[in-house]
Order: structure tokens, then sequence, then C-alpha cells
């Protein structure tokens, strides 16, 4: 079930603070013919968030994800992962837990010591392996077609970096507006610990005897120490109306890294009825992602996702889907008998 781990080579050089943009594009109206005039659509670029007291948006996402509490994708964007994310740490921190991004949160966050002593923005050297890949430039949606593949890996470099560090392309190319792949370009990037697909995550110091919280109101997954502190903390996507996650207590049975997919159209209800079952490679783009946490519960894992975008945002088939990087984090804070409650 696991590949070989590979390290790529990859070096972070010296920091520094860039305020971050928030990505607008212009729609130009095209020329309408002079027959059968439809109307033209003029689509309104949407306003930019009002500047915050304190900090910024990319600068909250950074420190939040250094500190344990994943707003997802950083993109520079108010939303519902990070106003989720900015709650729990206010809770945890013994703030009122409006989910603003106020500067009571800045603070907590450190973003007047820590921030200015390391930078949310650091500039990244781009390896051979960041350009070259290897590269899966062709993912077919229909899983039979995904069957026939060696891998799932990623499509392109801006995807892989953004993995990498934990941000959307569009903020990497906001931010590089003059961005050159090449090896040895330098890259702005977020200042977070990157991510190495390839690499097993080695266990956190912080794992023991912890329970899993997974919450379907807030869309979230807590990890929690026998005292009720929170230690991790990560946006989830969890079931459906028609596959609804199972309230109840289970058990972590064991984790695979880099695990195939075994597809059973028996078990989802909306495939189709030429379906079969199909196996699927390994890989960041494969439907599980990059890790599988089985539990006690038949069919049931917590696990990585091809669609980070979509976390906290969309439904599952039942299973608990979480980005690349926090699940890879998520399973170097347990091991075979963690408690994992579903409520």
């Amino acid at each position: 079930m696991l590949n070989a781990v590979v390290l790529h080579g990859m070096r972070l050089i010296h920091t520094l603070q860039v305020a971050p943009l928030l990505l607008s594009i212009a729609i130009p109206a095209g020329a309408a013919p002079p027959v059968a005039r439809k109307p033209v659509v003029h689509r309104k670029t949407p306003p930019s968030p009002p500047p915050l007291a304190c900090g910024d948006y990319v600068s909250f996402q950074v420190l939040l994800d250094r500190q344990g509490f994943s707003p997802g994708r950083i993109d520079g964007k108010p939303g519902t992962n990070l106003s989720h994310a900015i709650a729990a740490l206010q809770q945890a921190r013994n703030l009122t837990p409006s989910g603003e991004a106020n500067c009571d949160t800045w603070h907590a966050l450190g973003g007047d010591g820590a921030a200015a002593a390391q930078p949310t923005l650091t500039k990244y050297e781009l390896t051979e392996a960041d350009v070259n890949g290897p590269f899966t430039k062709a993912i077919p949606r229909e899983i039979s077609k995904q069957a026939a593949l060696d891998a799932l890996g990623y499509q392109s470099s801006i995807e892989e970096l953004g993995e990498k560090f934990h941000a959307s392309p569009a903020l990497l190319r906001q931010l590089n507006p003059q961005l050159r792949m090449a090896p040895g370009a330098p890259i702005i990037v977020p200042a977070v610990t990157p991510f190495e697909m390839t690499a097993k995550r080695p266990v956190d110091p912080a794992a023991g005897d912890v329970t899993v919280q997974v919450s379907r109101s807030d869309s979230a997954v807590r990890v929690l120490r026998a005292d009720g502190a929170v230690i991790f903390y990560a946006p989830v996507t969890t079931g459906s109306e028609h596959d609804p996650l199972p309230p109840g207590q289970w058990t972590v049975t064991g984790i695979d890294w880099h695990p195939v997919f075994h597809y059973n159209p028996e078990l989802f209800w909306d495939a189709k009825a030429s379906d079969t079952k199909a196996t699927v490679k390994s890989g960041p783009n494969n439907p599980v992602g990059v890790v599988w946490i089985n539990l006690s519960l038949e069919h049931y894992g917590l696990h990585g996702t091809p669609e980070p975008a979509n976390i906290g945002k969309t439904e599952s088939h039942g299973c608990v889907r979480l980005t690349n990087w926090d699940a890879a984090r998520l399973a170097s804070l347990v091991k075979r008998g963690t408690p994992v409650i579903f409520q």
C-alpha cells in the first residue's frame, strides 16, 4: 500500500514580508454580433475586503497554520474556514470566539512579536523536481479511466507548490507576478512548514494519549489532549444527506501512507449502473489523497483529497476529508487505538 519515500531537494533562503494582494481579474465585454444580439453580461470584480485593523489576511492564515489551527488553503481572503479557525483559536486562548480577525486575536497569535521576528512570507528557491516533476498532465474524472494511470501525481508545478506551501495557486501567482518556473528561480511563498508529498511525516512530539473529535456543525476536526487542550484543528468535509456522518465513538485501526483507492460502486449511492470495481494508484490526486487513517467503523476513514479548495465547503460520501497537508499532520498525531468521536 505504501510507495517508496523520496525527499525532493529543497532549500529556503532569506525571508521578507510582503503585503498580500487580492486576486482581481477584469473580464472585458466582447463586441456583440450585428444580428441575433444577446444581452451583454457585465461581471463585476468582487470588492476587496477592507483592510484589517491589525495584520492582514495572509498573515493571520500563516500564523494560525503555524500554531496548529489550520485555515485550510492560504488564499489571503476572508471565508468560513478562516473564521472557524480563528474562533477555535480564540476559544483555546480564552478570547471571545467571534471568528473575527481582530486585534486581540492578532496579539494572541504573536502578530506583533513572532511575526515580526519570523515574517509570514518567505523566499523559496525552486528545485529541479519542483519544475520538472514528474507530473500527471491529464487526470480524467471517470474512476475507470483513472485506474488506467500509473500514478495520480500533481498536474503542474503551480499545483505542487500550492500544496507544498498550503496555498492557493492564485495566491502564489499574485505574490509572484513575474513568476519564472526554472530551477534556482526565487518565488515568494507563505512561511509555513513545507508539505513534502513523498515523505511520511514523523510522529509529532505532541502525539500521545489524544482524542480526535470530528464535528459536523462546524466542519472541523480537533485533536485534544487528556486535559481538553486543543493541539490541532483543521477544516474538514464530512458526509452528505445521502451519507451522513454517523455519530458515535470509533478507534484508529491503522494508517496507510500513499494508499491506493479501491472503488466499489456498491458503496456509492451516485454510482452509474455501468460502473465496475476499480483500483486507482496512489498520488496526491488519488481520490483519498496521500494518507488514509482507517477506523473501526467499516468503510470509513479520515483522509486527504485531490481538491483542497473544496474542503469545508462541499459534501463527501461519508468519510472525513482534509487537505493533504492537514491529513498528514493529523496522521502524525494518532496511532492504533486513538479514539475518534463523530458528533
